[in-house]
């Protein structure tokens, strides 16, 4: 498949071009600079010069062309972005992986966009898209880690089912990464907010926190 990821030159859009590309898939780093995204481009294939991974660069309408998309941007960034490519998004899955926080002293706290969630405004931009939420919780530097496994679960919202689906399909070809159908695009809300939590947790720890549920019946995922 290939996946165009808009926004990808931050460290969560380039992780993920790393680790999808490193699955098989061929993809697009989309920036608001072509040049930038040939610049990290270039990085990654030089930390990885034994995979063989089919990564090329462009600007955010490039990224847009692809068959599914990955919208990567800020989350201030994330409706401006959507609807100036949104004629290349038509009939498109559109993943939002953006998270509305802010940082206030020490704490990180979630913010409330206009419409709910940043994949809600998102969907408002572009709705003639499939736009599902997915992505919030996993650590962007263990994502870009080839030489090691992801052990999380993914929390895959939408209010499609099929491009829910093939979201889920896609996440769960990433090794030791389960995605989870957590519902509606409603449920966006919450899965972004919470995001908060677990920084908090990095800094309280010193780690990167992971999300993993238990009690689930594996029967029930297949």
């Amino acid at each position: 498949m290939l996946i165009g990821i808009v926004g990808a030159t931050g460290p969560a859009g380039s992780a993920l071009g790393i680790r999808l590309a490193s699955a098989g898939h061929k993809v697009i780093l989309g920036s608001r600079s072509a040049e930038r995204a040939a610049e990290v481009v270039s990085s990654i294939k030089a930390d990885w010069p034994d995979h063989n991974l089919e990564i090329s660069a462009s600007d955010n309408a490039g990224a847009a062309a692809a068959e599914l998309i990955v919208i990567a941007t800020p989350w201030d960034a994330a409706w401006t972005t959507a609807k100036s490519v949104s004629e290349s998004l038509d009939g498109k899955v559109v993943i939002c992986m953006a998270n509305a926080l802010i940082r206030v002293g020490h704490e990180f706290q979630p913010l409330v966009p206009p419409r709910g969630s940043v994949a809600a405004s998102v969907q408002a931009a572009v709705p003639r898209s499939l736009v599902v939420g997915a992505l919030h919780h996993v650590p962007a530097k263990e994502l870009a880690d080839l030489n090691h496994p992801i052990e999380s679960d993914v929390l895959v919202c939408s209010d499609h089912p099929a491009a829910k689906k093939i979201s889920m399909d896609l996440i769960n070809e990433m090794p030791d990464m389960r995605a989870l159908d957590a519902g509606d695009l409603t449920q966006a809300a919450p899965i972004e907010a919470f995001t908060a939590v677990l920084l908090e947790l990095n800094l309280k720890y010193k780690t990167r926190v992971a999300v993993k549920f238990t009690g689930i019946d594996p029967e029930k995922l297949r």
